[in-house]
């Protein structure tokens, strides 16, 4: 199922695309005058040059790009990040530097993916209990196997 965004792209590349027929999310680059240097630990807020308005029911979920965190170290720091339907100012991505040596990001290097995704609106019932489970208050690491 295909879903229509509308979309600004004031960046100097081409809108982001599906790399294959089945693939979730799409790259975003970095829309750099001159290129950005994230230090060890450092964080930067990566621009795209992209506006885009969302149907409502939806958002755009920001990811990172699993090469990108695996060679450089490099990672999207509120992941997945969220962009409401709603919003209309430039994706931006918050990138983190976890190794120990500098990243140039350059203008066009893909920095993250994005997903676009429908979700639901709760409303809110309160109530006294809960029903009961099989696996109950069970939290972290507890899939209720031993």
């Amino acid at each position: 199922m295909m879903t229509e965004v509308k979309v600004i792209n004031k960046s100097h590349h081409a809108l982001p695309r599906y790399a294959t027929l089945d693939s979730a999310g799409m790259d975003l680059r970095a829309n750099l005058d001159a290129p950005m240097v994230l230090k060890p630990m450092e964080r930067g807020l990566v621009p795209t040059g992209l506006y885009v308005a969302l149907p409502r029911g939806t958002e755009a979920q920001i990811r990172p790009r699993s090469g990108l965190a695996l060679k450089k170290g490099v990672t999207v720091l509120n992941s997945p990040g969220t962009i409401d339907a709603d919003y209309r100012g430039e994706i931006r991505v918050i990138l983190v530097n976890l190794s120990d040596e500098p990243f140039e990001i350059c203008d066009g290097e893909r920095i993250a993916q994005m997903v676009v995704a429908r979700y639901e609106q709760v409303r809110w019932e309160a109530v006294e209990c809960l029903d009961e489970t099989e696996r109950g208050a069970g939290g972290f690491g507890h899939s209720g196997e031993k």
